[in-house]
């Protein structure tokens, strides 16, 4: 009887630790994809700080389109507004993110074409460093967006890869979403003589 309850006992002890390596394994890899999502939104607020530096630029020249620059401002505070919590980054969370930051794109985009219709300004040293850094922090967007869909990739191969994914569903880790290309940029261009 008591060599029964020792075998128990052990057999108890064996599956806690065969279980504990894959839950250590979990939080590890959805540390990853926190201190990852953080780097995406550290890139996102660089951009933030650099469009107000860009505004305050271009509120400089008096007759620009001001609704040029309220579209721009507009977006980019709701897009501040629109947070995800690390450990809610569901594909609906994301895409939500995705979509307030595609405004500040567009926004922007148009900001950058009225220029054109100001020589001065475009010749305006601080506005084209300001431009130079835009330029450089969208390429660390996608980097960092890029970086953020490998580890969240690796992370939801790892949980849900049996017998990992029994303990996954047992301790609440959930798949975590990916970006995704905006839609309109998947559409080619229509070239027309």
């Amino acid at each position: 009887m008591k060599k029964s309850w020792i075998i128990i006992g052990g057999v108890i002890i064996a599956v806690i630790f065969l279980a504990l390596s894959p839950y250590n394994g979990m939080v590890l890899q959805n540390e990853e994809v926190k201190t990852s999502w953080s780097k995406v939104e550290t890139q996102y607020q660089r951009r933030g700080d650099l469009i107000d530096n860009l505004v305050s630029t271009v509120k400089g020249y008096a007759d620009f389109e001001k609704s040029t620059l309220t579209a721009v401002i507009e977006a980019r505070s709701q897009a501040t507004k629109t947070t995800i919590n690390a450990n809610d980054l569901t594909a609906e969370n994301i895409a939500t993110y995705q979509q307030a930051q595609g405004q500040v794109n567009s926004s922007l985009s148009r900001l950058l074409v009225s220029v054109e219709q100001y020589p001065n300004l475009k010749a305006n040293e601080g506005f084209l460093k300001l431009q130079d850094e835009i330029a450089g922090t969208e390429n660390r967007i996608a980097v960092a967006r890029d970086n953020f869909n490998e580890v969240a990739k690796t992370y939801n191969v790892y949980i849900q890869t049996f017998p990992r994914n029994l303990i996954a569903r047992l301790f609440g880790f959930k798949v975590k979403g990916y970006f995704e290309a905006d839609a309109e940029k998947k559409k080619a261009p229509i070239v027309k003589f």
